[in-house]
């Protein structure tokens, strides 16, 4: 299993309810592309204080390294991506991603 985990610095102008459709949209890609096991999100909530300015977060998991390749460059994912990019304080800046295998 592949977990791929991405870190999100979102503009403090949008909308909680602009960031949860965006969110949802990354979800609802387990529909188009085979292979997503897995989606959680949310906002950054731990006392630690340690997101050096990042405020969302989310998991998604791929059976196979594989999958997750067919996955990153795939059509639905880059538009859902464009939609992310314009919420983002900083563009590709404001993005941390790191895969791992289980």
């Amino acid at each position: 299993m592949v977990v791929h985990m991405v870190l999100l610095r979102v503009k403090k102008s949008v909308a909680r309810a602009k960031v949860a459709k965006v969110m949802e949209s990354i979800g609802a890609l387990r529909k188009v592309i085979p292979g997503i096991t897995g989606y959680d999100w949310g906002p950054y909530s731990s006392p630690e204080g340690m997101n050096k300015g990042f405020t969302h977060g989310f998991c998604m998991t791929f059976r196979t390294a594989k999958q997750r390749d067919v996955y990153l460059p795939h059509p639905a994912h880059e538009k859902v991506k464009q939609s992310v990019l314009a919420i983002l304080d900083g563009g590709l800046d404001a993005v941390v991603a790191f895969d791992f295998e289980k």
